[in-house]
């Protein structure tokens, strides 16, 4: 299919941007986490391709993808940030797979069978702060902490790993170059 050339203002839009809350882990946590990945990889022949350690991450909202920023968001964002209270608390994961068994290929997480209360107790407050400060259509009740570990790998069932224990120190508000594999940190609220 050849590609056409499209006139003035009516270009198509291919989102180039994405805008995310999250949590990621220290750097010696981040490196753990990418060597389980990684060995979970290997004993399974499924390749290479383990996400880079400092892109590993548990988002707790998305916030959107778009050509560009809307005016506005990152403020809005950044003040829902800033209104966030909590202490600093462990997340932990014991199952490795992937969600959705019907596709042939998707994306590898750490998930958990249990437990992450005081990460659900964050995700909660910081979605009330979201919709004071007018993101509210970005935010859900249902929330199912996991960490991409690899993408376009081979579905695989969840199974049972040894624990893995990380402390949440800080949530980041990320602007995501869509297909750059880039992350530009635009705030943070440090865990007390």
């Amino acid at each position: 299919m050849s590609s056409q050339g499209s006139l003035p203002g009516f270009e198509t839009s291919e989102p180039t941007d994405r805008l995310f809350l999250a949590i990621f882990p220290d750097g010696r946590h981040a490196d753990q986490l990418a060597a389980v990945a990684d060995t979970y990889l290997a004993d399974r022949r499924l390749g290479a391709g383990a996400v880079e350690a400092d892109r590993l991450h548990v988002t707790a909202f998305h916030l959107g993808d778009y050509v560009g920023l809307p005016p506005g968001l990152v403020a809005n964002a950044t003040e829902a940030l800033s209104r966030l209270v909590c202490e600093s608390f462990a997340v932990r994961f014991d199952q490795i797979g992937s969600f959705s068994h019907r596709a042939v290929r998707g994306p590898l997480v750490l998930a958990a069978t249990e437990g992450n209360d005081a990460l659900h107790a964050m995700h909660k407050q910081l979605a009330t702060h979201l919709r004071a400060c007018g993101l509210g259509q970005h935010t859900h009740d249902s929330f199912t902490p996991h960490m991409t570990m690899a993408y376009e790998k081979a579905t695989m069932p969840f199974e049972n790993m040894e624990p893995v224990v990380w402390p949440a120190g800080e949530v980041r508000l990320v602007h995501s170059l869509l297909g750059k594999t880039r992350h530009i940190r635009l705030a943070e609220k440090r865990l007390s």
